[in-house]
Formats: structure tokens, C-alpha cells, sequence
């Protein structure tokens, strides 16, 4: 069996099948395929654990990165799967290899998208980087004994554009408010701009206001609202096609996050804003997503 024919397996989610194929062919644990990603990489990617199960048993390696050192633990941090991280570090993954640039680890993977069930089990194993923005992230800023620290790591795939993040304490104040707001850390919001964070910053893709509304994370965006953030900034988000001079309400309306709709709609958030991207409003993003009842809400 060639790897190729191996791949279209995991692809097809067939298990069993899998589990035949690699207990005759023990040599397709070993091979690659693009990217330098191997079965369990491209089974993780899937994220299904029953597959990640299967290739584990049958003796993959769990420490094999990719050609960009993205492992199998990465990519379950990425994708919030705490049962498919319990997993591999049971296997025996490590915690504190770097992907994508130095502090890149798994939890700083997780901690990218606000994934809060998983950067616990993950941090449980060992906090890496002790940067600022990971203890924002964790709600816990006795955890920042390197602030600055392992920050070459900003994206988590090609997809969003490139940017090269500096050593400028503000730019390490305001990154840390946003990877609060989407993992919803409100007990750490109001400190972090006693620090000096700004509630409107972009750093990097997103205020902490527009990545709290992306992420359903209702409480943040009221904390954010108290501390002073303007309901209507606009600000870029994902990759570039994705939204520039979108608002906090566009990307709410998109995953038809419903309580923070309410919310923001009563903090006067503009209905009729038009993003620069694709000239849309909030209501015509709801759409878009699939949200009728975001729609409604929205064109009330």
C-alpha cells in the first residue's frame, strides 16, 4: 500500500480500514507525505481521535513535527481537542516544543483561538513560554516570569499575513488584553490596562474587543465595554481576505454569537457599518454564517 492511498483512508475517517493497513504495512508509520506531515499529523489534523488512537497503538511517532515543527500536540491545541491532547501526552508529547517561531508551543497554539479546555490540560504539563500574553491567556499574571519572552511565534499558518512582533512593553501590555479577552479571563482584563493595555489596540489581527465578540465570549466584551472600549472599532481580522475595517458586531453577527449581539447592540453598536473587505454590514455577515436568527436581531 502506497502512503498516498494510506492518506485517502484518514481522509475517509475509515478506522478500520486504517488500523489494517499500517498493522500490514508498519513502514507507512514512518513515511511523509506535503509538508513533511506524516499519518498521525494528517489524522490529527482531522480531528478524530479514533484514528489518532489507532496510529498511536500501532507505534507512530508522536514527536515527529512537520517541515514547520507543528506537531500532532500542536494541532490539538489548535483545534481545542483536550481528550485528543490527553492522548498524545499520555503517549508521551512534549509541551515545550516551539512551531511556527520560538514560544510557539502547543498551549501558545490553544491560547491563539481562546481555547480554554485544552490550554489547561495543556498548561497542567508546564507553562511555555512564561510570557505575558500566555498568563493573560491563563488568567493567572504571576504566571508572566518572562514576559517578553518566546514571541516570535504570531500566526498559526501562512493563511493570515505576516507581521514581526517587537520587544515594545506597550505592544506586550496590549497583546496580552486581547489573548485575555478570547480566552473570556475578565479577572485580568481591569489589571492589564492598569498596566497601561489600551482597550482599542490592534496588535496583531484583531483588538481584544473584536477577537472577544469572534469567540462568543460575552462576559469579556462587557468588562471591555466598562474599561472603556468603543463598540464600533474597526479593526483587521484573520487573514486578509478574511475582514479589514470589520467591528466587534460584524464578527459576532458571523458566528451568530447571540448574547453578544445583545450586548453590543445595547452599548449603541452601528448596525449599518460596512466592513472594507466586502462592503457588508453585521446582518449581511449573519447571513453569510448561516444565522437567521442573528439576521433578525440585527434588522429588527
Amino acid at each position: 500500500m502506497t502512503f498516498d492511498e494510506a492518506f485517502a483512508l484518514v481522509e475517509a475517517r475509515d478506522v478500520d480500514g486504517l488500523r489494517t493497513a499500517v498493522a500490514q504495512h508498519p513502514e507507512l508509520l514512518t513515511a511523509v507525505g506535503r509538508g513533511g506531515n506524516d499519518l498521525l499529523a494528517f489524522a490529527a489534523g482531522t480531528c478524530d481521535e479514533r484514528l489518532v488512537r489507532v496510529l498511536l497503538d500501532a507505534g507512530a511517532d508522536v514527536h515527529r513535527g512537520n517541515v514547520h515543527g507543528w506537531t500532532p500536540l500542536h494541532q490539538a491545541g489548535y483545534s481545542g481537542l483536550p481528550l485528543m491532547a490527553r492522548m498524545l501526552l499520555d503517549a508521551g508529547a512534549r509541551v515545550d516544543v516551539s512551531a511556527r517561531g520560538e514560544g510557539g508551543t502547543p498551549l501558545t497554539a490553544a491560547l491563539f483561538w481562546g481555547h480554554r479546555e485544552v490550554a489547561e490540560v495543556l498548561a497542567a504539563q508546564g507553562i511555555h513560554p512564561a510570557n505575558l500574553r500566555v498568563a493573560a491567556g491563563l488568567g493567572d499574571l504571576a504566571q508572566a516570569t518572562a514576559p517578553g519572552a518566546g514571541r516570535e511565534f504570531y500566526r498559526p499558518h501562512s493563511g493570515f499575513p505576516e507581521w514581526q512582533p517587537s520587544d515594545d512593553p506597550q505592544e506586550l501590555v496590549d497583546e496580552a488584553l486581547s489573548w485575555a479577552a478570547r480566552s473570556d479571563r475578565v479577572e485580568v482584563l481591569g489589571e492589564l490596562v492598569e498596566r497601561g493595555a489600551r482597550p482599542d489596540a490592534e496588535v496583531y489581527r484583531g483588538t481584544a474587543m473584536a477577537w472577544a465578540a469572534s469567540r462568543g465570549r460575552v462576559a469579556a466584551v462587557v468588562r471591555l465595554l466598562e474599561l472603556g472600549a468603543n463598540p464600533n472599532q474597526r479593526t483587521g481580522f484573520g487573514g486578509p481576505m478574511h475582514g479589514n475595517g470589520t467591528t466587534a458586531l460584524h464578527l459576532a453577527a458571523e458566528s451568530g454569537h447571540l448574547d453578544v449581539i445583545r450586548v453590543l447592540l445595547d452599548a449603541d453598536a452601528d448596525v449599518t457599518v460596512h466592513d472594507e473587505t466586502h462592503d457588508a454590514t453585521p446582518a449581511s455577515w449573519a447571513e453569510h454564517g448561516g444565522h437567521p436568527a442573528a439576521v433578525a436581531l440585527l434588522t429588527r
